[in-house]
């Protein structure tokens, strides 16, 4: 029901979206909601999401990865699926139904790679695994 989302390093690149998001993003929100949480390093985020069909929440600098908890408790984390990469996305990867951590650009932290369901080598790998769930299958098969 609905996608969570961080900003920095998972969907952009020093403040700037990274090519082929825009499009998995608007195929997405077809059929989830999606949640862009983010503290805006760069002061971007505005303009970057501006003509996205996404609910973007700004959140304070400090305490960020509980600040994302917290968001993802209000979801429901039983509905909700969640990509990050940043030390500040652990705690909404391991609550989340599906948390997917993103190598991507900018790396990956430890503390996101273990609390993670799946670990994904880019944002367009992560968002095309919910766009086509049968490539989950594989992956997640007990």
């Amino acid at each position: 029901e609905h996608l969570v989302l961080d900003m920095n390093g998972t969907l952009t690149l020093d403040g700037n979206l990274i090519k082929g998001v825009t499009e998995r993003i608007n195929g997405l929100a077809k059929v989830m909601n999606i949640h862009v949480l983010t503290a805006d390093t760069f002061g971007t985020a505005e303009t970057v999401f501006r003509d996205l069909p996404i609910q973007l929440e700004i959140i304070a600098e400090e305490n960020q990865a509980v600040r994302k908890w917290k968001y993802l408790q209000q979801l429901g984390p039983e509905r909700t699926a969640a990509i990050g990469n940043g030390m500040n996305d652990h705690l909404m990867l391991g609550d989340a139904v599906l948390g997917i951590a993103v190598t991507g650009y900018e790396g990956l932290a430890g503390t996101a790679l273990a609390a993670a369901n799946i670990i994904a080598p880019s944002i367009e790998s992560a968002l095309d695994l919910l766009l086509y769930p049968a490539r989950l299958i594989a992956t997640l098969r007990n």
